[in-house]
């Protein structure tokens, strides 16, 4: 009998249940409350079990979906004990924590491990990953992602005050909770280097956090980034678009497209409106599933994600250009 687990009993985690229980029918599912303190049983899960308990029982994998600061704990004492693990975006909360995790698991052979950055898996980023290794585009000079969501509407089952992306301690904020834009960047583009910061609260949500960043970035060879993320916007939108010397390419993240714009003409490279965006989730745990024997694939490294939560200390630490705590 296969083992499964998911660590942790938030949102994300019951959405990771969910699928695991879809794409293992048969297996057993065990649950592990991030706090020790919520023994209620989700649905489609056989047991609620402590950590040890669960090391105990030989997981195939676990999923790891508590609040940030807690990863790479929870990680560390699993691949200790063989078991491979997929852990939830962001690595950590903290870039320190994150490049001792990545110092960790350089040390020995451990089982697989991977950060799950699921919008890599999203079809029309595979488009779009396809089409500028094809110098499509020719010389990228700009690229423009924003995201902009209403945090209040997110989570229909609490108050949005009372949730992990309004929480500072547990790893909240715009910057980390939508931080895919961040990943799918460096994914798509190379490393990056932090220009200016400036993030913003409102009086009309009234938190600790930052609920509005934007980012200028350059790259290597010199594209311009902008990058706008936030919880306030009421109609959501996620788009990308990139302006190289053959044309405007523009990424709907929402729609499932992909439209390219030159002087004369308009030609769609990719379009599945109907695309059902749990299925990119699915396709993340599948390849997770096989990477022992065919490698990471899309999947995010630790290393890749450590730049990530690099880059987001730094946009904290030199908001608008100056120190901040």
């Amino acid at each position: 009998m296969s083992i499964y687990a998911v660590l942790g009993m938030g949102s994300i985690a019951k959405r990771h249940l969910k699928n695991l229980r879809f794409l293992y029918p048969d297996a057993d599912i065990y649950v592990v409350s991030s706090s020790g303190k919520n023994l209620n049983l989700p649905e489609g899960a056989n047991a609620v079990v402590s950590l040890e308990e669960l090391i105990k029982l030989k997981p195939t994998y676990v999923i790891i979906a508590s609040p940030a600061p807690y990863h790479t704990d929870a990680a560390k004492l699993l691949l200790q004990n063989r078991v491979p693990v997929l852990i939830e975006k962001p690595l950590s909360s903290d870039s320190a924590d994150a490049a001792k995790f990545l110092e960790f698991v350089s040390s020995k052979d451990y089982p697989s491990v991977a950060v799950g950055y699921c919008l890599r898996f999203l079809p029309s980023a595979l488009a779009v990953k396809a089409f500028l290794e094809t110098d499509g585009l020719g010389t990228i000079y700009n690229v423009s992602s924003i995201v902009g969501q209403y945090l209040p509407g997110w989570r229909a089952d609490k108050s949005y005050k009372d949730s992990v992306s309004a929480k500072k301690e547990l790893g909240g904020g715009a910057l980390l909770e939508l931080s895919h834009e961040l990943d799918y960047l460096m994914w798509l583009l190379g490393s990056v280097t932090l220009q200016h910061s400036w993030l913003r609260t409102t009086a009309e949500l009234g938190l600790e956090v930052e609920e509005i960043a934007d980012l200028v970035l350059t790259t290597e060879s010199g594209v311009h980034i902008t990058v706008h993320l936030d919880f306030i916007q009421k109609s959501t939108q996620r788009k990308c678009e990139f302006i190289g010397e053959k044309g405007r390419l523009v990424w709907d993240l929402l729609a499932n497209t992909v439209i390219i714009i030159d002087a004369t003409t308009t030609k769609v490279i990719y379009a599945d409106t109907q695309y059902d965006k749990n299925t990119m989730y699915l396709d993340m745990l599948k390849t997770f599933s096989a990477a022992e024997h065919n490698g990471m694939q899309e999947l995010a490294t630790i290393s890749s994600s450590l730049k990530v939560v690099q880059l987001i200390d730094a946009a904290k630490k030199t908001n608008k250009g100056r120190i901040i705590s």
